[in-house]
């Protein structure tokens, strides 16, 4: 389609030059590599300091998009990591030990590790084996869980505030210069713009028809969002992104020739098979209207703000009381689902239960019984994985996707 056609294209130059990026740091003509996860990510700060992020989770799935994965997560497996382990792990341990050269990029080695976010055991082990191998500084970022009772509390802040001073040095002892605190009070702002961008874009997604799909278009649209948010070059992106989709709005222009059921997506699509798995619900004329996976932060959503005059306090509160990756329990997730079902007027729910991703998929099944028995909401779930091409079986989703529609389709017409 034109749009896809032409913004994909945009966003495939901007993607295209970040990884030139890590290609000259890996030749050592570029800056040094701070590694981080992608959930939380400090991308602002990494600019400031001159830094480039390097995010391993991002790395594998463009080599699950390319179908280029496997030869790596075969290589972790001899090297002993089990079949059981999260795909993105061992894609990433099979490229490090085959000399980090990808598809797109020559990825640098680390002059700082950052796990940035200690939700899953799984991210801490991944980051303690890269310092490992690597034998470069490691820094865990501690972020407190919410608290049951929601109370936002002051010494939570602080704690987290006080964190970010000993990362400042750290990264200050890395680069040989000092933090320049305007400087990043800028990168926050235009990240702050980029977050008002994104919001906008989620409330189109009320209209009907949707003028993207808020799951496979968005697992594009927002690379440079969060990514590489506080750059310049991706604010502009952003702005362009914006004019283009309000203009499908007013136009009543969606991604299919026909939207006949809107749906929420929960969790990750299966990378290696995306276009595959992506027609299985275009040919019923399934569009996703919210998903929780590519919603990367409902911070924006709920209107947080950054304050670029007071850099590192903002940070801290971003990450403390507004991002949601600490907080994606199943009773947060399954909220957020149905709070989106209802805003966007979806007819169903799709679950894509993730093979490697124990934490993640852990309750999917509990959930779904939730969503269809007590709030009325019909759900499939299908099972494969993120980034391993083995656990895909097209012709064993195609049949439940088809069945799940054509009740969708029966429901519809008898008036239920």
């Amino acid at each position: 389609m034109q749009y896809q056609d032409r913004i994909h294209l945009l966003q495939r130059e901007l993607m295209g030059a970040y990884f030139r990026e890590l290609t000259e740091a890996a030749d050592g003509n570029g800056k040094p590599a701070m590694y981080m996860l992608v959930g939380s990510n400090l991308a602002e700060l990494a600019w400031a300091m001159d830094m480039i992020p390097v995010y391993p989770e991002m790395n594998a799935l463009q080599l699950a998009i390319k179908k280029a994965s496997l030869p790596y997560l075969l290589k972790a497996e001899e090297l002993g990591y089990s079949m059981d382990n999260c795909g993105y792990v061992k894609a990433d341990m099979g490229l490090w030990f085959s000399g980090r050269q990808t598809p797109f990029a020559r990825i640098p080695p680390p002059a700082l590790l950052l796990c940035n976010y200690s939700g899953c055991n799984t991210f801490l082990n991944w980051f303690e084996h890269l310092r490992e191998y690597s034998g470069a500084r490691i820094f865990i970022l501690d972020i407190p869980f919410p608290r049951i009772d929601g109370e936002r509390r002051l010494h939570d802040h602080a704690y987290v505030r006080g964190q970010l001073e000993e990362l400042v040095e750290l990264c200050e002892g890395i680069t040989g210069r000092r933090l320049d605190l305007e400087r990043l009070g800028m990168h926050l702002a235009i990240a702050q713009e980029m977050g008002e961008v994104w919001r906008r874009l989620l409330e189109l997604e009320r209209n009907s028809p949707a003028p993207f799909d808020a799951h496979f278009d968005a697992v594009t649209l927002t690379a440079p969002f969060n990514s590489l948010r506080g750059r310049e070059e991706s604010l502009l992106y952003a702005r362009e992104v914006l004019r283009e989709m309000e203009a499908r709005s007013a136009s009543k222009t969606g991604p299919l020739a026909e939207e006949r059921f809107r749906y929420v997506a929960d969790a990750p699509p299966p990378y290696p098979y995306l276009r595959t798995f992506r027609n299985l619900f275009s040919r019923w004329g399934a569009v996703a209207v919210a998903s929780t996976y590519a919603n990367f932060s409902r911070a924006w959503e709920m209107g947080f703000e950054h304050d670029p005059k007071r850099p590192l306090e903002s940070l801290a509160a971003f990450l403390t009381f507004e991002h949601q990756a600490n907080a994606a329990h199943l009773k947060r997730r399954r909220e957020v689902i149905v709070r989106a079902a209802r805003e966007r007027r979806a007819d169903a729910v799709v679950i894509h239960s993730v093979k490697s991703c124990r934490l993640f998929s852990t309750g999917q099944a509990d959930m779904r019984e939730y969503l269809v028995k007590e709030v009325g909401l019909p759900t499939l779930m299908v099972e494969s994985d993120l980034e391993d091409p083995r656990y895909f079986s097209e012709a064993q989703i195609r049949n439940r996707v088809d069945a799940f529609f054509e009740a969708l389709e029966h429901r519809r017409i008898i008036g239920g």
